[in-house]
């Protein structure tokens, strides 16, 4: 398992990457319409993690492409505690009428330096020249006092937890289908660009759930 980082005697948060995928690695159809993967006995389980963690995490792609409220549903865990919401988002493109700003949960929209966009419900915070910079974003959220940090996607932004090396245990489900085409993966972004560049994880565990298989892995 991957050691906490730590900078000013802070300790960053502790990293769950979590997603649902098709047999063949798809988040979504080809045109990034969403379509259901995960069962309810799954759904419960995210929700619970969910629920376990201080604060829960997506990129603007996700936003845009779904629309989450990232709160936890009561019909899953009665006495919820919502997580804090984090949005990556270098830009600015964050809809006012989003669910993430729906004043649910506190929310924290991160952009780059160069974004002058607020958002009424949400904080902001501005690291990074041209993108987010992601350990500067974890080190301020660790000074928040976020001990355990839930990535919920998209496939960008789990690519670049794996690439800097950031995640203590990924999590997959992967559901009984194969949907095909060249839609929204697991992992997107780059990609490596050379063998020594794969991400090699060590799975720990292989759960069957209803209408799929749970893969949980931690970093090799």
């Amino acid at each position: 398992m991957l050691a906490r980082r730590y900078y000013l005697k802070v300790m960053s948060p502790y990293i769950i990457i979590n997603c649902a995928a098709s047999l063949d690695g798809k988040l979504a159809l080809p045109d990034r319409r969403q379509t259901a993967i995960s069962s309810r006995e799954d759904l419960a389980r995210v929700h619970r993690l969910r629920a376990s963690c201080d604060a829960v995490l997506v990129g603007i792609g996700t936003v845009l492409a779904d629309d989450p409220s990232l709160v936890v549903k009561k019909e899953f865990v009665p006495d919820a505690r919502n997580p804090i919401r984090v949005v990556l988002d270098s830009n600015g493109r964050t809809p006012d009428g989003a669910k993430v700003l729906d004043g649910r949960a506190r929310t924290i929209v991160v952009t780059d330096e160069r974004c002058p966009k607020t958002w009424k419900r949400a904080e902001v915070l501005r690291f990074g020249k041209t993108c987010v910079d992601l350990p500067k974003t974890l080190d301020e959220l660790g000074r928040m006092k976020v001990g355990r940090l839930l990535v919920e996607g998209g496939g960008t932004v789990i690519w670049s937890f794996l690439r800097e090396g950031l995640a203590d245990e990924v999590k997959v489900f992967v559901g009984s289908m194969v949907i095909g085409g060249n839609g929204p993966s697991l992992a997107n972004g780059d990609g490596a660009s050379d063998p020594v560049d794969v991400i090699r994880l060590n799975c720990v565990r292989a759960t069957p759930v209803e209408g799929g298989v749970l893969l949980e892995y931690e970093r090799a």
